[in-house]
């Protein structure tokens, strides 16, 4: 595996433990970060996402398609913009950005193993 896609293997595995965590038990994971605990279905519909982009990246990993490592690094790294615009308008707290600096540290990880390829 090369040292891109091993990059894109460790972020899938965070989604897929991500998602699980809201699919399974997201109240434990919001109060962790202070966030309000919900009872609605969306927090579930974005775990079920994120176990769905997990798939992508392990199996992309597994494959080497380095475009694929390529497009994800446009999108991770927007993660941090998108978030960063909601806690200004205030829709979410800054704890979010925890969230979104992961996928920029994950996007700029993938970004430099591919320069190196």
């Amino acid at each position: 595996m090369s040292k891109a896609g091993r990059s894109m293997l460790v972020f899938g595995v965070y989604l897929l433990a991500l998602g699980l965590f809201l699919l399974i038990a997201p109240n434990v994971l919001l109060r962790i970060f202070g966030l309000p605990e919900v009872d609605d279905v969306w927090i579930r519909v974005v775990g079920m996402m994120l176990v769905l982009f997990a798939y992508y990246d392990i199996q992309a990993a597994r494959k080497n398609v380095t475009d694929y490592f390529r497009w994800s690094v446009v999108a991770r790294g927007s993660v941090i913009i998108f978030f960063g615009v909601f806690v200004i308008l205030d829709w979410v707290k800054p704890i979010l950005l925890i969230f979104g600096g992961i996928d920029l540290l994950g996007a700029l990880w993938t970004y430099f193993a591919l320069k190196k390829e």
